[in-house]
């Protein structure tokens, strides 16, 4: 047991020990915020925003700081401009686990550091082929898997984040309508500090037998978060959100998913619970569990939702 321990690659915390590296430092979000930011069946209250994203947002002040110092002595080895390089944040885990939540109470707490950073948050949801494509592909049941997302396009924007280049455009996905909005962007202009939310936002794909230097999305990223729990208790979130949503934005006359608040609830339920099984469960097991290990800090939760333990990258 001594052994493995050693062999951990992660420092293990309690929440209790987790929380107490908050070392003082104010809360600046209130329950009301809290309570704005959270996702549709996401129960996270003030205290645990204060016991684990509140020491994480300090952790990750000292990160950037010193991501800062190693671009300032590079520039100055290089005798190059010594440009402002944004810190990029990756937010993975599995449908359900609760990525958007920990992605927005993250930059909220960011962008009220006292140096008032600018913090923006993008989706990988924008890189998803649009659905004519994914069909073209035999890629309609696989959304969501590596595959379906314009990889290409991803690099790219991270590429230009991390050159500094200004009014970066980012797809429009409509969660309404299940598809990208043709023509429709967001504009991302030289932030402190860029989250990006995504299933695979960790994974680094198969090397060439060449030895030829290729770019993942991974490599773009200075730290990354991967929000963990065990299958069963996402398989029981999945289906909590699948209920609410078809009480809520199911109903909507433009939605793609107008047909499942209609349906009787038995089929629904049967519906949502093939969906899981069939495209989320294995996508979880394939890709998305398998690039935990590269994250820099795992949050660990239980059936509640609740973080149980925080794991630390080892430096």
């Amino acid at each position: 047991m001594k052994e493995r321990r050693q062999l951990d690659p992660y420092h293990r915390f309690s929440k209790a020990e987790w929380a107490a590296y908050r070392d003082g430092e104010p809360m600046t979000l209130s329950g009301a915020d809290i309570e704005r930011l959270r996702a549709l069946t996401d129960p996270i209250s003030l205290t645990e925003a204060e016991e684990i994203y509140l020491p994480l947002s300090r952790l990750i002040s000292f990160y950037v700081e010193a991501a800062q110092a190693v671009h300032r002595v590079s520039t100055r080895f290089l005798g190059a401009d010594d440009r402002k390089i944004p810190f990029i944040i990756g937010v993975s885990g599995s449908v359900a686990s609760g990525k958007s939540t920990t992605s927005r109470i993250l930059r909220a707490l960011l962008r009220r550091w006292r140096t008032s950073p600018k913090v923006d948050l993008v989706t990988t949801d924008g890189f998803l082929y649009p659905n004519a494509v994914l069909e073209e592909k035999g890629l309609t049941n696989r959304k969501g898997f590596p595959e379906s997302y314009d990889r290409a396009a991803l690099i790219a924007f991270l590429s230009d984040i991390k050159s500094s280049k200004p009014d970066v455009k980012v797809p429009v996905y409509s969660h309404l309508i299940y598809d990208v909005m043709p023509g429709e962007f967001v504009t991302v202009d030289r932030p402190d500090i860029l989250i990006v939310e995504g299933l695979n936002i960790l994974q680094p794909g198969e090397l060439p037998k060449t030895g030829k230097p290729i770019l993942f999305a991974s490599d773009f990223i200075d730290f990354s978060i991967y929000i963990d729990a065990d299958e069963a208790d996402l398989r029981d979130w999945f289906m909590v959100r699948f209920r609410a949503l078809r009480q809520s934005a199911f109903t909507d006359p433009k939605s793609f998913f107008r047909r499942l608040a209609e349906m009787p609830a038995d089929e629904a339920e049967a519906f949502g619970l093939s969906a899981w099984d069939g495209i989320n469960l294995p996508n979880l097991r394939e890709n998305i569990v398998p690039t935990r290990g590269r994250a820099t800090l795992i949050l660990k939760k239980a059936a509640n939702h609740a973080v149980t333990e925080v794991a630390l990258r080892r430096v």
